[in-house]
């Protein structure tokens, strides 16, 4: 989608990426099918590259820092550095007074027993590294068998978060460019289904003045990273009236894929314009829209018939080109546009539930 928003910007691209089946090498110019630690796939695609971004976390950092000796790389992959790691991402947000769950880095049984009897009940356990739609998270309640859960957890290290009482899960797309021009877009409302992004809805729910605050939260966030390029921030609205810092992720963002047809620049292009020094878009939104993910499992086995979902004529489906459609695996999107909220998300529903 990156690529699609930056070829109307007139540029070209090469995709780095492992696998043999690479959606984004589709519409690439050209792909280096080569693992990230090879130094022969860091020499192909360095060369005729004027800027290099990334699409995903899970990207060894120090492979990414010998290619920035090489070409340039936004966001920069010291920011990537704190943000695979849930200890060194609460860590900054703690240090800069970021508002954040109370949390403790566990290590062992003792540590963990210790940072349970401090953080409280309830609470969750995840692990330090590369988690995300709810994997490697152990939620710890009064009913859990304290003796056992450091056995059943799959990790070295961990953080136990305070479990956080909230109205809403929301998330504020921002973009930053090579001469400090911030744009960010209005907040956005997140459901999730099983710890994945269900629906993402526009307008949040939220008041004015926790919006504005949100704004000013991610803005200074990102200018305390140093962010060159598209960053999402996902947030608890708490039932406090609070709003805390959950996660960061420096790349363009599942909740954000609504912008496509519901704001004036999508952040995918916002993303490509940040990145090679552009002006930024107006982030400005048309009306309502709700974007509903389209998971593996509506496959079933074969891809659903999309003629009555193309039939509504205020929905937009986008599919990625994914060759294997599996339980909870994210196969596409369909967004919905109109003047409210509710009957977009009703809609959504009875299409979903018209497959059945």
């Amino acid at each position: 989608m990156s690529l699609l928003a930056g070829r109307h910007l007139g540029f070209s691209f090469k995709v780095w990426q492992p696998s043999e089946s690479c959606p984004a090498g589709v519409i690439a110019e050209s792909t280096i099918k080569e693992d990230f630690e090879s130094i022969r796939g860091s020499d192909l695609f360095a060369s005729e590259i004027a800027v290099a971004t990334l699409e995903f976390e899970n990207i060894p950092v120090e492979v990414l820092k010998k290619l920035q000796k090489k070409i340039p790389i936004y966001p920069n992959p010291e920011i990537l550095n704190i943000c695979q790691n849930r200890k060194r991402e609460k860590t900054f947000l703690n240090k800069h007074n970021f508002p954040c769950a109370k949390f403790k880095v566990v290590n062992s049984k003792s540590s963990l027993e210790k940072a349970i009897f401090e953080v409280g009940i309830p609470s969750v356990l995840k692990t330090a590294d590369f988690g995300y739609d709810g994997k490697g998270q152990i939620k710890i309640t009064e009913n859990t068998n304290f003796a056992s859960i450091w056995e059943k957890f799959d990790s070295s290290e961990g953080v136990l978060e305070a479990w956080v009482d909230y109205q809403s899960e929301c998330s504020v797309i921002i973009a930053r460019n090579h001469y400090g021009q911030i744009k960010t877009y209005p907040v956005i409302e997140n459901r999730h289904r099983n710890h994945i992004l269900d629906f993402s809805i526009y307008p949040a729910n939220i008041p004015s003045k926790i919006q504005k605050q949100a704004d000013e939260l991610v803005t200074e966030l990102a200018i305390q990273l140093d962010l060159i390029g598209i960053m999402a921030v996902e947030l608890f609205y708490t039932s406090g009236g609070q709003l805390l810092v959950n996660e960061i992720a420096p790349r363009p963002h599942n909740s954000g894929h609504l912008t496509i047809e519901g704001s004036r620049t999508s952040q995918f292009e916002q993303h490509i314009r940040a990145i090679t020094g552009l002006p930024l878009g107006d982030t400005n939104m048309h009306g309502c829209s709700v974007m509903m993910n389209l998971l593996g499992d509506l496959w079933n086995p074969h891809q659903p018939n999309w003629k009555s979902l193309l039939e509504q004529g205020n929905s937009y489906l986008h599919l990625y080109e994914k060759k294997h459609p599996a339980p909870l695996r994210k196969m596409g999107h369909v967004t919905f546009t109109g003047s409210r909220v509710d009957p977009l998300i009703q809609q959504g529903i009875r299409w979903k539930n018209s497959l059945k």
